[in-house]
């Protein structure tokens, strides 16, 4: 099978198999280690992307499925010496322990970031319209999908509260 994938804007031709992952299209074909195959169930947010702005588990759909889609990983929001501000925040708040969650992680703060702004509701949200206030319990909540066994989340929420409203 033959598939167009748009991964950090660079353009990339792929021929798979058709049961290929969008994770193992990166990591495998492409030769983007940054996200991580942790359950390969969906299950921890190991490998979360950004697929057209919005947060995906990359494990749990296809390459196929994403010809001519705007696929972010980390390496596609900053790089050594110029980091993204959430990156660095992470850094600079010691927002990761083991480091093997923090891509995942890192992605899918920058979705959530993009959907509080955007004014979507999560479960906890006290409205179904208007701003959202990414207090504690929000950014758990809206967090909630990826898993830190080193348990940093109190660090990981740090470093997103650094960066709220900033990018």
């Amino acid at each position: 099978m033959h598939t167009q994938l748009d991964v950090n804007g660079r353009a990339y031709a792929l021929d798979h198999d058709p049961r290929t992952t969008l994770l193992d299209a990166l990591r495998d074909h492409i030769g983007l280690y940054g996200t991580k195959k942790g359950c390969d169930h969906g299950q921890c947010g190991a490998c979360t992307v950004l697929v057209n702005g919005r947060r995906i588990n990359s494990c749990l759909t296809l390459a196929a499925m994403h010809d001519g889609d705007e696929i972010t990983t980390v390496e596609g929001l900053g790089e050594p010496g110029a980091l993204a501000p959430l990156q660095q925040a992470f850094v600079d708040c010691d927002g990761y322990q083991c480091g093997y969650c923090t891509p995942g992680q890192i992605m899918s703060a920058t979705g959530m970031l993009e959907e509080a702004k955007a004014g979507d509701p999560s479960h906890v949200s006290a409205s179904l319209s208007g701003d959202v206030a990414l207090d504690d319990s929000e950014i758990a909540e809206r967090m909630s999908g990826n898993l830190c066994r080193c348990s940093a989340y109190p660090f990981i929420r740090q470093a997103i509260h650094s960066v709220e409203g900033k990018e």
